[in-house]
């Protein structure tokens, strides 16, 4: 009866140590595999492009076109991002904001973001020093807040918030608001001190796809102090609704 206990436990033994070497798939005895199976591979690198805003504007007697993209490229904890938007009205491009930026992770849903910003349109060039965050906060609000040194010890703002209301799984409403602050006024690119302009939207999307999404929708927008006057010279309306009509993508 001994013998026959002994030799069913060496049997039960060898068949564990065998499972075990089983699942090693081939990197040495059990005793040195992880745990939980291979590390995750955290540190791959990865590309995203949002065309977040491609689109028409249309208001009583005037028109113009607006592009809003951003991209990203690189790994979880460091990432390059590149932003650009503008317009372009009666063959003029006007507002354009380019802007590359170095990203880290600051805390969960939140990323620290630092690099340089140019304004390259059809108006003078500037060129700023850029730091801010951007993340994500309660009931998925996107938030960024950047900050801007630019010559002459200049120093700009930029708020940015915006949120998907879905009514179904392909139709969802975007609130979107941004808005723009100086410490100086600049009558050759019409910013002025203090709030310059403010842009608030609602946009109405419908995804085909999760890649492909065509909108409609209003956008307002209005210029105060210097930047008001700058624009009544200039003969613009300087606040004011426009429809839109446009399409959202990304790869």
């Amino acid at each position: 009866m001994s013998r026959l206990l002994a030799l069913t436990l060496a049997a039960a033994l060898g068949a564990g140590a065998a499972h075990a070497q089983s699942h090693d798939h081939g990197q040495g005895p059990a005793s040195d595999a992880a745990p939980f199976g291979p590390p995750i591979a955290d540190t791959a690198s990865f590309s995203h492009l949002m065309i977040d805003q491609l689109e028409g504007r249309l208001s009583v007697g005037d028109g113009s076109a607006h592009w809003s993209a951003e991209a990203w490229t690189g790994a979880d904890a460091s990432r390059l991002w590149l932003k650009s938007e503008g317009d372009v009205r009666a063959g003029r491009v006007g507002e354009g904001r380019f802007e590359a930026l170095y990203d880290r992770p600051l805390a969960s849903f939140w990323d620290l973001q630092a690099g340089v910003r140019a304004d390259l349109d059809s108006g003078p060039g500037r060129v700023w020093a850029a730091f801010g965050v951007e993340g994500l906060a309660p009931y998925f609000v996107k938030l960024a807040a950047t900050g801007y040194v630019g010559e002459r010890g200049r120093l700009a703002m930029r708020l940015e918030g915006s949120t998907d209301l879905r009514f179904t799984q392909r139709l969802i409403l975007e609130p979107r608001l941004e808005a723009n602050l100086y410490s100086r006024d600049d009558a050759a690119r019409r910013t002025g001190s203090g709030l310059s302009d403010l842009g608030a939207g609602l946009r109405l999307r419908y995804e085909i796809t999760r890649k492909l999404a065509p909108y409609f929708g209003i956008e307002w927008s209005g210029r105060f102090g210097e930047a008001n006057r700058y624009a009544r010279a200039a003969g613009e309306a300087p606040n004011g609704a426009t429809a839109v009509v446009g399409l959202r993508s990304w790869f």
